[in-house]
């Protein structure tokens, strides 16, 4: 059972599973997107990179974190929409290989109606090094508890 808007409480903090980045989901990413450049693909082409190895794409480590905030299980049966993203930053690369975990901390929230409220996040997602490597702000449109 998902939380309700009223469950969320400002600075709530939530922390998900880590999940390992493999060359072949990126590969698959590059295919699904036509996003083909080489220095998601080529090993020598990103070693000659300011990188110096392949990275995944700041895109496919942003859906990453999408499913590991779906994996927390905060708003199962509770969320109407995803409302929107602000103040993306791509920090670090993300290389194949890495571990990473997403945390969500509750930034702030808003009722929008007898039904509904808005709950937003300030979102990061860490290496394994504990280096922040994606920064953003989600919004999501969640169910209030019947009144």
């Amino acid at each position: 059972m998902g939380l309700y808007f009223e469950d969320f409480e400002a600075d709530r903090a939530f922390v998900s599973a880590t999940r390992t980045i493999d060359g072949s989901e990126i590969a698959a990413f590059a295919e699904l997107t036509g996003d083909r450049h080489p220095l998601h693909l080529d090993d020598d082409y990103a070693r000659r990179s300011p990188f110096a190895r392949r990275i995944a794409h700041g895109a496919f480590v942003f859906s990453v974190s999408i499913g590991l905030t779906t994996s927390l299980d905060l708003v199962s049966d509770t969320l109407v929409a995803f409302y929107g993203v602000d103040r993306l930053r791509f920090r670090k690369p993300v290389y194949i290989g890495d571990s990473v975990v997403l945390e969500k901390r509750v930034a702030a929230t808003r009722a929008t109606g007898p039904n509904n409220g808005l709950v937003t996040f300030h979102s990061t997602v860490r290496n394994q090094h504990g280096d922040s490597v994606l920064t953003y702000e989600d919004t999501l449109i969640v169910r209030r508890r019947a009144q």
